[in-house]
């Protein structure tokens, strides 16, 4: 199914497993959500709480019905095109977050909201280069970073200061993934696959802080 192929594109680009699926946290009904969390307009939304005991955490991650079903008409493992970017993109920062916080989770490492939107975006990317380069071998996508990164505009319903969360996710991964880019053509001219896998997995390991760093600094 499109979500757990989605779990495992991303799960394979870093090398992290986790042992539950996505689907087994998957929620399309607003309904069934938390009563605070139930008056969203959201297409996605992951949603936190800690467990009964205290000890664990409690996921729920929302997608929309509707856009699960445009996703099923428009397979974007089949293709990926101008009609289904949007909603792929959705379902994969879905996924992202999910799969990210449930491996640090697993590790028993905080993830702050900041952090947990920067790697999104920074997989929103890799991932859709990953179907876009296997669908069009030899046909290097130039205009994606141009489409996440300096297209894309805060939900202008936000609150400033989540608005301004997310402008700054934006501007780490486009730093990030803008020094990525040299790295990715040559790994499609297969000369540095290894290489961009081993930065991308050791960068997913880092602290945000160090993430900051290594970003801010261009190493």
């Amino acid at each position: 199914m499109l979500l757990t192929a989605l779990q495992e594109l991303i799960g394979g680009i870093y090398d992290v497993r986790i042992a539950h699926d996505v689907y087994d946290f998957l929620v399309t009904d607003r309904a069934r959500l938390p009563e605070a969390a139930r008056g969203g307009s959201a297409e996605e939304e992951l949603l936190v709480a800690a467990s009964g005991d205290g000890d664990g955490l409690a996921l729920s991650l929302y997608l929309d019905a509707a856009l699960l079903e445009r996703l099923a008409r428009e397979d974007p493992f089949t293709r990926l095109h101008a009609g289904n970017v949007a909603d792929c993109l959705t379902a994969l920062e879905g996924v992202s977050h999910f799969l990210y916080l449930a491996w640090n989770a697993g590790h028993d490492r905080p993830v702050s909201l900041i952090e947990l939107e920067t790697q999104a975006e920074i997989d929103k990317y890799v991932a859709s280069h990953v179907l876009l380069t296997r669908q069009a071998p030899g046909h290097f996508p130039l205009e994606l970073r141009h489409v996440l990164f300096e297209r894309a505009r805060p939900d202008p319903r936000l609150p400033g200061a989540r608005a301004q969360l997310y402008r700054e996710a934006s501007r780490l991964a486009a730093r990030f993934c803008a020094r990525l880019e040299g790295a990715l053509a040559g790994a499609q001219a297969g000369m540095a696959d290894r290489e961009v896998l081993a930065q991308l997995r050791r960068f997913y390991r880092l602290s945000h802080a160090h993430k900051r760093a290594h970003i801010e600094r261009g190493g």
